[in-house]
Protein backbone atom coordinates (compact mmCIF):
# COMPACT_ATOMS: atom_id res chain seq x y z
CA UNK A 1 0.00 0.00 0.00
CA UNK A 2 1.30 3.24 -1.16
CA UNK A 3 2.40 6.19 1.71
CA UNK A 4 -0.05 8.72 2.13
CA UNK A 5 1.54 11.69 0.68
CA UNK A 6 1.02 15.13 3.52
CA UNK A 7 2.16 18.55 2.65
CA UNK A 8 2.91 21.16 5.65
CA UNK A 9 3.19 24.70 5.05
CA UNK A 10 5.34 26.16 8.06
CA UNK A 11 8.61 28.17 8.89
CA UNK A 12 11.77 26.34 9.13
CA UNK A 13 13.03 26.12 12.48
CA UNK A 14 17.03 25.98 12.30
CA UNK A 15 17.43 24.14 15.25
CA UNK A 16 15.39 21.11 14.15
CA UNK A 17 13.02 20.82 17.03
CA UNK A 18 9.64 22.82 15.79
CA UNK A 19 8.44 24.10 12.42
CA UNK A 20 9.39 22.15 8.88
CA UNK A 21 12.09 20.04 11.22
CA UNK A 22 9.04 18.63 13.72
CA UNK A 23 6.77 18.33 11.13
CA UNK A 24 8.63 15.79 8.72
CA UNK A 25 10.39 13.94 11.66
CA UNK A 26 6.64 13.44 12.85
CA UNK A 27 5.32 12.47 9.45
CA UNK A 28 8.20 9.81 8.60
CA UNK A 29 7.46 8.23 12.03
CA UNK A 30 3.87 8.24 11.60
CA UNK A 31 4.21 6.26 8.68
CA UNK A 32 3.28 8.99 5.68
CA UNK A 33 5.19 10.68 3.34
CA UNK A 34 5.68 14.28 4.32
CA UNK A 35 6.40 17.41 1.91
CA UNK A 36 6.83 21.19 2.67
CA UNK A 37 6.54 24.73 1.67
CA UNK A 38 8.96 26.86 3.63
CA UNK A 39 7.05 30.20 4.81
CA UNK A 40 9.97 31.81 7.09
CA UNK A 41 13.36 31.01 8.32
CA UNK A 42 13.90 31.53 12.04
CA UNK A 43 17.41 31.60 13.33
CA UNK A 44 18.16 31.99 16.96
CA UNK A 45 20.87 33.89 18.51
CA UNK A 46 23.74 32.18 19.99
CA UNK A 47 24.32 34.27 22.58
CA UNK A 48 20.90 34.49 23.91
CA UNK A 49 18.41 32.40 21.64
CA UNK A 50 16.81 35.44 20.54
CA UNK A 51 14.76 34.86 17.52
CA UNK A 52 15.12 35.92 14.10
CA UNK A 53 12.63 35.81 11.57
CA UNK A 54 12.99 35.82 8.16
CA UNK A 55 9.98 35.73 5.99
CA UNK A 56 9.98 33.77 2.06
CA UNK A 57 8.60 35.68 -0.58
CA UNK A 58 5.03 35.08 -2.06
CA UNK A 59 6.40 34.06 -5.28
CA UNK A 60 8.81 31.17 -3.60
CA UNK A 61 5.92 29.46 -1.58
CA UNK A 62 3.47 29.57 -4.50
CA UNK A 63 6.46 28.14 -6.70
CA UNK A 64 6.57 25.35 -4.05
CA UNK A 65 2.43 24.97 -3.33
CA UNK A 66 2.48 24.63 -6.75
CA UNK A 67 5.15 21.87 -6.65
CA UNK A 68 3.57 19.53 -4.53
CA UNK A 69 -0.13 20.05 -5.06
CA UNK A 70 -0.53 20.44 -8.62
CA UNK A 71 2.50 18.19 -9.29
CA UNK A 72 1.61 15.58 -6.95
CA UNK A 73 -1.08 15.95 -5.22
CA UNK A 74 -1.78 15.31 -1.07
CA UNK A 75 -4.00 13.20 1.52
CA UNK A 76 -3.70 15.98 4.16
CA UNK A 77 -2.59 19.51 4.62
CA UNK A 78 -1.14 21.36 8.00
CA UNK A 79 -0.06 24.82 8.62
CA UNK A 80 2.40 26.53 10.83
CA UNK A 81 4.14 29.80 10.74
CA UNK A 82 2.32 31.86 8.37
CA UNK A 83 4.26 34.86 9.26
CA UNK A 84 2.52 37.90 7.19
CA UNK A 85 -1.54 38.83 5.80
CA UNK A 86 -0.31 38.62 2.54
CA UNK A 87 0.72 35.12 3.24
CA UNK A 88 -2.23 34.15 4.95
CA UNK A 89 -4.78 34.87 2.29
CA UNK A 90 -2.82 33.11 -0.13
CA UNK A 91 -2.52 30.10 1.83
CA UNK A 92 -6.54 30.50 2.58
CA UNK A 93 -7.53 31.12 -0.93
CA UNK A 94 -5.23 27.44 -1.66
CA UNK A 95 -7.36 25.86 1.06
CA UNK A 96 -10.51 27.01 -0.36
CA UNK A 97 -10.27 24.22 -3.12
CA UNK A 98 -8.81 21.74 -1.42
CA UNK A 99 -11.21 18.73 -0.39
CA UNK A 100 -8.97 16.68 1.50
CA UNK A 101 -8.42 17.44 5.70
CA UNK A 102 -7.17 20.12 6.48
CA UNK A 103 -4.83 21.07 9.71
CA UNK A 104 -4.50 24.75 10.84
CA UNK A 105 -2.05 25.11 13.85
CA UNK A 106 -2.53 29.18 14.39
CA UNK A 107 1.33 29.89 15.22
CA UNK A 108 1.43 33.23 16.81
CA UNK A 109 4.78 32.86 19.16
CA UNK A 110 7.88 31.24 19.47
CA UNK A 111 7.89 30.79 22.93
CA UNK A 112 5.07 30.54 25.12
CA UNK A 113 6.00 31.31 29.40
CA UNK A 114 5.34 29.30 32.15
CA UNK A 115 2.03 30.38 32.65
CA UNK A 116 0.49 29.76 29.02
CA UNK A 117 0.91 33.62 27.70
CA UNK A 118 2.66 34.29 24.69
CA UNK A 119 5.59 36.52 25.58
CA UNK A 120 7.53 39.38 24.15
CA UNK A 121 8.05 37.30 20.76
CA UNK A 122 4.27 38.29 19.97
CA UNK A 123 5.55 37.90 16.55
CA UNK A 124 3.21 38.73 13.93
CA UNK A 125 -0.35 40.34 15.97
CA UNK A 126 -1.76 41.25 13.30
CA UNK A 127 -2.65 38.20 11.68
CA UNK A 128 -4.95 37.00 13.94
CA UNK A 129 -8.14 38.56 12.08
CA UNK A 130 -6.45 37.22 8.74
CA UNK A 131 -6.51 33.40 10.28
CA UNK A 132 -9.53 33.85 11.83
CA UNK A 133 -11.25 35.30 8.12
CA UNK A 134 -8.91 33.21 5.63
CA UNK A 135 -7.73 30.15 7.52
CA UNK A 136 -10.33 28.64 9.89
CA UNK A 137 -13.53 28.60 7.62
CA UNK A 138 -11.72 25.69 5.63
CA UNK A 139 -10.25 24.18 8.67
CA UNK A 140 -10.68 20.50 9.43
CA UNK A 141 -8.92 20.39 12.84
CA UNK A 142 -7.28 23.87 14.75
CA UNK A 143 -5.11 23.28 17.29
CA UNK A 144 -4.42 26.38 19.33
CA UNK A 145 -2.12 26.19 22.32
CA UNK A 146 -4.24 28.45 25.57
CA UNK A 147 -2.52 32.17 24.20
CA UNK A 148 -3.47 31.39 20.45
CA UNK A 149 -6.79 29.86 21.81
CA UNK A 150 -7.60 33.63 23.53
CA UNK A 151 -6.52 35.24 20.97
CA UNK A 152 -8.61 33.67 17.92
CA UNK A 153 -11.84 33.93 20.84
CA UNK A 154 -10.81 37.24 21.73
CA UNK A 155 -11.16 37.16 25.02
CA UNK A 156 -8.31 37.48 28.07
CA UNK A 157 -5.70 35.11 28.61
CA UNK A 158 -7.33 31.60 29.28
CA UNK A 159 -6.44 30.10 33.08
CA UNK A 160 -9.57 27.52 33.89
CA UNK A 161 -10.81 24.56 32.10
CA UNK A 162 -14.35 26.36 31.79
CA UNK A 163 -12.75 29.29 30.04
CA UNK A 164 -11.20 27.10 27.94
CA UNK A 165 -14.34 25.23 26.68
CA UNK A 166 -16.10 28.95 26.20
CA UNK A 167 -13.39 29.88 24.06
CA UNK A 168 -13.68 26.40 22.05
CA UNK A 169 -17.02 26.82 21.22
CA UNK A 170 -16.02 30.94 19.97
CA UNK A 171 -13.43 29.39 17.83
CA UNK A 172 -15.80 26.49 16.33
CA UNK A 173 -18.67 29.21 15.21
CA UNK A 174 -15.41 31.20 13.45
CA UNK A 175 -15.75 27.75 10.80
CA UNK A 176 -13.48 25.12 11.86
CA UNK A 177 -15.09 21.23 12.31
CA UNK A 178 -12.94 20.31 15.19
CA UNK A 179 -11.19 22.52 17.73
CA UNK A 180 -8.38 21.14 20.25
CA UNK A 181 -6.74 23.20 22.58
CA UNK A 182 -3.63 22.28 24.37
CA UNK A 183 -3.92 23.12 27.70
CA UNK A 184 -0.32 21.27 28.49
CA UNK A 185 0.50 22.12 31.88
CA UNK A 186 -1.21 25.07 32.47
CA UNK A 187 -4.28 23.95 34.25
CA UNK A 188 -4.02 23.35 37.88
CA UNK A 189 -3.97 19.50 38.55
CA UNK A 190 -1.92 16.46 38.51
CA UNK A 191 -2.74 16.27 34.90
CA UNK A 192 -2.08 17.85 31.64
CA UNK A 193 -5.63 18.35 29.73
CA UNK A 194 -6.23 19.17 26.13
CA UNK A 195 -9.63 19.42 24.74
CA UNK A 196 -11.72 18.73 21.49
CA UNK A 197 -14.53 20.63 20.47
CA UNK A 198 -16.80 19.46 17.72
CA UNK A 199 -19.52 21.86 17.92
CA UNK A 200 -21.87 19.68 19.77
CA UNK A 201 -19.53 17.78 22.64
CA UNK A 202 -16.50 17.95 24.61
CA UNK A 203 -13.90 15.43 25.08
CA UNK A 204 -11.29 15.41 27.38
CA UNK A 205 -7.87 13.57 26.91
CA UNK A 206 -5.14 13.41 30.18
CA UNK A 207 -1.80 12.36 31.17
CA UNK A 208 -0.01 13.06 33.66
CA UNK A 209 2.22 16.42 33.78
CA UNK A 210 5.98 15.66 33.09
CA UNK A 211 8.26 18.23 34.62
CA UNK A 212 10.50 19.28 31.81
CA UNK A 213 11.69 22.06 30.57
CA UNK A 214 13.18 20.73 27.24
CA UNK A 215 9.78 20.71 24.92
CA UNK A 216 10.74 22.36 22.23
CA UNK A 217 8.63 22.17 18.75
CA UNK A 218 5.66 19.57 21.75
CA UNK A 219 2.75 22.02 19.83
CA UNK A 220 4.19 21.51 16.31
CA UNK A 221 4.53 17.96 16.45
CA UNK A 222 1.26 17.08 18.31
CA UNK A 223 -0.70 19.35 15.37
CA UNK A 224 1.65 17.53 12.77
CA UNK A 225 0.40 13.95 14.26
CA UNK A 226 -3.19 15.04 14.27
CA UNK A 227 -2.32 15.41 10.32
CA UNK A 228 -0.56 12.21 9.77
CA UNK A 229 -3.30 9.83 11.53
CA UNK A 230 -6.58 11.40 9.98
CA UNK A 231 -4.65 11.42 6.88
CA UNK A 232 -4.34 7.21 7.44
CA UNK A 233 -8.12 7.16 7.87
CA UNK A 234 -8.45 8.36 12.30
CA UNK A 235 -11.01 9.85 13.23
CA UNK A 236 -10.08 13.23 14.46
CA UNK A 237 -10.96 11.75 18.38
CA UNK A 238 -8.51 8.56 17.97
CA UNK A 239 -5.63 10.96 16.15
CA UNK A 240 -5.61 12.93 19.34
CA UNK A 241 -5.94 9.91 21.54
CA UNK A 242 -2.97 8.73 19.58
CA UNK A 243 -1.12 12.34 19.53
CA UNK A 244 -1.83 12.89 23.17
CA UNK A 245 -0.15 9.74 24.42
CA UNK A 246 3.00 10.01 22.43
CA UNK A 247 3.91 13.63 23.26
CA UNK A 248 4.01 12.16 26.84
CA UNK A 249 6.31 9.67 25.90
CA UNK A 250 8.23 12.01 23.73
CA UNK A 251 8.33 14.17 26.61
CA UNK A 252 9.55 11.89 29.15
CA UNK A 253 12.59 11.32 27.04
CA UNK A 254 13.37 14.84 25.51
CA UNK A 255 17.08 16.51 26.02
CA UNK A 256 18.66 19.64 26.03
CA UNK A 257 20.43 20.91 22.39
CA UNK A 258 22.28 23.76 24.59
CA UNK A 259 21.26 25.97 27.48
CA UNK A 260 18.69 27.50 26.46
CA UNK A 261 16.33 24.92 24.56
CA UNK A 262 15.69 20.96 24.27
CA UNK A 263 13.63 19.36 21.57
CA UNK A 264 11.02 16.29 22.27
CA UNK A 265 12.43 13.14 21.09
CA UNK A 266 10.27 12.29 17.68
CA UNK A 267 11.65 8.68 17.67
CA UNK A 268 8.76 8.16 20.40
CA UNK A 269 6.45 8.58 17.37
CA UNK A 270 7.64 5.35 15.54
CA UNK A 271 4.87 3.55 14.16
CA UNK A 272 5.02 -0.32 16.18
Amino acid sequence: MSLKKVLTIAGSDTSGGAGIQADLKTFQERGVYGMSAITVIVAMDPKNWAHKVFPVELSVIKEQVDTVIKGIGIDALKTGMLPTVEIIEYVGSILKDIKKPIVIDPVMVCKVNSEGEGNAENLFPENVEAMKKYLLPYATVVTPNLFEAAQLAGVTAIKTIDEAKKAAKKIHELGAKYVVIKGRTFFAGENSVDLLYDGKDFEFFESKKIDTKWNHGAGCTFSASITAEIAKGETVSKAVKTTKELISSALKDSFPLNNFAGPINHKKFAVK
